[in-house]
């Protein structure tokens, strides 16, 4: 079965054809600046690669460009549009409904444009990649993937705010989690290959946005991010935790308005705010140069993953093992080791000789006789999204 897996951004679109059930990519893609006259085309086939820039208006014109793509002469991968099955859209946020993959349905569309207010930056281009693909991929089925399913099954005392329960009962203002795909993957693959040694497991997603989440018996019971994709770890342009009264206080101060807050804490803050870079390898560089704003940063940031790993090893009761993922998570070794210094009292000792040996695949980096587990998985939302599309499909 073909299942195609579209992650459709504001001015992008990521894409992947997938077979399933063996789990081979057969090709990757990506549409950036979308809605620009120097928009960029990449496709991907083994070894192949095609590069484009050219105008891309909108959704549906970068669609129609993945479907010529995928059935060109040279670097295409089908012959026909109907010999993709189906089609696995990510979509950031699900609400409380949602705890599962689903058929798309009327009903469905219309629940996640019921949720723009609360991922403005990501439900509606969710949508246009949904109707888009219905339109050019008539024939195959269409199922979405939900960020926020995975968390579903935090307790009630994770999950609400302390403010008056109207809130929680009638509008259903509550910590829904994201990068679920990410955190349910890797935890997957984590108690896969730890066995019964596997109970309590905390998984941290590092990317430019970065998410920390408690897994215990293979079910989410506490994550960092709430009722939007904004709060916990510090991120590439989000601030995380903040105390509210700063908000006010911009607001009274400063004459901000609620957007123009919202703006400084979701584009202007985090690694961005406190150095003038958004990319962890900038950053990294820079602190190594002796630059103190970029020290500080790595600090600060480090600082608050280790507050969220004895919290949530509190909730567990116990930590067997912390699984470092995504971009940042997978690849900087220095960004590892800051989150993991000094905790030796928690079972928790890197092997720094390891840690900065890169290798493919799933490894420990803990020294020999930690006794907490440090592992490296990397993250596949893709294949799990393709992998949750087709278990949708033998069940239907």
């Amino acid at each position: 079965m073909n299942i195609l897996v579209l992650n459709a951004g504001s001015s992008s679109l990521k894409y992947q054809l997938i077979s399933m059930p063996s789990q081979q990519v057969k090709c990757v893609g990506l549409v950036e600046r979308i809605g620009m006259d120097d928009a960029i085309f990449t496709h991907e086939k083994g070894k192949q690669e095609h590069n484009e820039v050219c105008p891309i208006p909108d959704h549906t014109v970068a669609l129609k460009k993945v479907e010529a793509a995928l059935m060109h002469a040279d670097y295409g991968v089908v012959k026909n549009v109907d010999e993709i099955d189906a089609v696995g859209h990510r979509v950031v946020h699900g609400g409380s409904r949602f705890t599962k993959t689903v058929m798309v349905t009327e009903d469905v569309k219309e629940n996640i444009k019921e949720l723009f207010a609360l991922a403005p930056l990501h439900n509606p281009a969710n949508l246009t990649g949904i109707e888009v693909a219905e339109s050019v991929f008539k024939n195959a089925k269409q199922a979405v993937i939900f960020d926020t399913a995975f968390h579903q099954t935090m307790p009630q005392e994770a999950y609400q705010y302390a403010i008056p329960n109207k809130y929680l009962s009638e509008d259903e203002i509550r910590a829904y989690g994201f990068h679920g795909t990410s955190h349910k993957y890797v935890s997957e693959k984590a108690i896969e290959y730890l066995g019964e040694k596997s109970k309590n497991i905390i998984t941290i997603h590092l990317g430019n946005g970065c998410s920390i989440s408690a897994i215990k018996d293979g079910k989410c019971v506490e994550h960092s991010m709430g009722l939007g994709p904004s709060n916990g770890l510090v991120m590439g342009t989000r601030a995380g935790d903040i105390d509210q009264s700063v908000i006010f206080h911009l607001q009274k101060k400063f004459g901000k308005t609620a957007e123009e807050v919202n703006h400084i804490l979701q584009k202007e803050s985090g690694m961005k705010g406190l150095t003038g870079h958004s990319d962890l390898r900038d950053i990294g560089n820079l602190a190594a140069e002796g630059n103190k704003d970029c020290i500080n940063a790595l600090n600060l940031a480090a600082h608050r993953i280790k507050k969220y790993i004895g919290s949530y090893t509190a909730i567990l009761n116990g930590l067997d093992a912390i699984v470092f993922t995504a971009g940042i998570g997978e690849n900087s070794s220095l960004m590892r080791e800051l989150s993991c210094k000094d905790m030796d009292w928690l079972g928790i000792q890197l092997d720094n000789e390891i840690n900065n040996t890169r290798a493919k695949g799933i490894r420990e980096i803990q020294k020999a006789d930690g006794k907490v587990k440090v592992l490296i998985i990397p993250t596949n939302e893709e294949i799990e999204i393709a992998k949750q599309t087709f278990d949708l499909l033998q069940e239907s």
